[in-house]
């Protein structure tokens, strides 16, 4: 990839949106397609796809955006742990304003704890080495795409022999929430947009199971506009000709079998937990990172005592239901009212991968111009435009 403009091209885009067309017309029938990852959702969202795409086809919105899945009462030990006189608590700056039970990582700095945003796990290390009197904890978060650089700096650090620091980690996988989510019998999907980033890490591989155990088809995908309706018509492609496979539309980035040495910095450092607690998905067996008893002394779990208690999501929110694709962000009751990126009541408006966060930044056409038609269709009972959304 030279230029990012050869991805963004509008005739290759049309060129595509034709064909897509033509697959929808002999599939006939609805399609339902989840880009599992939120960085994907924002770029459909950002450059207008969903609504260039026949109306046959709809854009499930998956679980992939890692601070949203984080449970409300992880979240509270984090803001305990960094409540402590003694601890300098860093993390990445999505997380700050995530509302907890009580309180925000944003709201407990105000209120006086040592929190400091930063843009690697790396940048922690170096606050612990300026800080020789001070308990240094990095909020690790994230799937397998950010797991490696927290394994490296823990190695660093043991490297280092730095006493003073730690990682409180809350990395989950991607595998067995995709899992999780084709063994739940309220959501039908016929395909799968595959993350890129972690299949950076991870290769194609592991996505076997979607197609030979579910017979589900799946596509890794990048994350330009070309790159997406690509996908899309990759799958679509393989309905059409009774297919379930695993391909790969990022292979400028994506290898088979994954980054090696990502792979194995990561099973040096950590283990797999038992189970995890996922906002929305609940626990789910195998899901979560854990680090190994060799790196212990760098394990903020062991270090501090901190509530592990579980923790309801406020009433009114429906966060849960949007990671599992059930509900769309604008059938939430408090969306772009009570819940803004200003007043997140939960995670997936305040994430800047946040399904909420897309579709109130950019959706808002969109959501009205789906309405819109709906609305008309059960009026008229006129059949569904061949592709994009009407005029009037």
């Amino acid at each position: 990839m030279k230029y990012v403009d050869e991805f963004r091209e509008p005739e290759k885009a049309e060129a595509l949106c034709r064909e897509i067309a033509k697959l929808c017309h002999r599939l006939e029938k609805p399609i339902k397609i989840m880009e599992v990852c939120g960085g994907h959702t924002h770029s459909i969202f950002k450059y207008g796809i969903e609504e260039i795409l026949p109306q046959v086809i709809e854009l499930i919105h998956g679980p992939g955006c890692p601070v949203c899945v984080m449970p409300k009462g992880r979240l509270d030990d984090a803001i305990a742990i960094s409540q402590n006189h003694n601890v300098i608590f860093a993390t990445f700056g999505d997380a700050m304003r995530v509302p907890g039970s009580q309180t925000s990582l944003l709201q407990a700095r105000a209120q006086g704890a040592d929190i400091r945003m930063v843009y690697s796990p790396l940048d922690s290390l170096q606050i612990a080495r300026d800080n020789a009197d001070k308990e240094i904890v990095f909020f690790a978060l994230g799937f397998e795409t950010t797991a490696p650089s927290t394994a490296f700096t823990i190695l660093q650090a043991a490297a280092e022999k730095l006493h003073n620091f730690s990682m409180f980690s809350n990395h989950v996988l991607v595998i067995p929430a995709l899992k999780a989510l084709l063994d739940n019998p309220d959501l039908q999907l016929d395909g799968f947009v595959g993350p890129g980033h972690v299949s950076m890490v991870i290769g194609t591989d592991p996505y076997k199971f979607i197609s030979q155990q579910y017979n589900k088809p799946i596509v890794i995908s990048g994350f330009e506009p070309l790159d997406i309706l690509q996908s899309i018509w990759m799958l679509l492609q393989q309905l059409v000709e009774n297919r379930c496979e695993v391909e790969n539309q990022y292979n400028r980035i994506v290898q088979k079998t994954g980054n090696t040495v990502a792979l194995q910095a990561i099973n040096k450092v950590f283990a797999i937990r038992d189970s995890f607690d996922w906002r929305g998905l609940g626990d789910i067996p195998y899901s979560g990172l854990k680090i190994k008893p060799e790196y212990a002394q760098f394990d903020t779990e062991l270090k501090f005592t901190i509530p592990n208690l579980k923790v309801a999501d406020h009433k009114a929110c429906k966060c849960g239901e949007i990671l599992k694709g059930v509900l769309k962000p604008w059938e939430c009751k408090v969306f772009g009212t009570a819940c803004t990126p200003e007043t997140p009541i939960g995670t997936c408006m305040v994430s800047s991968e946040g399904a909420c966060a897309a579709y109130y930044k950019y959706g808002r056409l969109s959501i009205i111009a789906k309405k819109t038609i709906t609305q008309k269709l059960k009026i008229t009972q006129e059949p569904l435009p061949a592709c994009g959304f009407s005029s009037d």
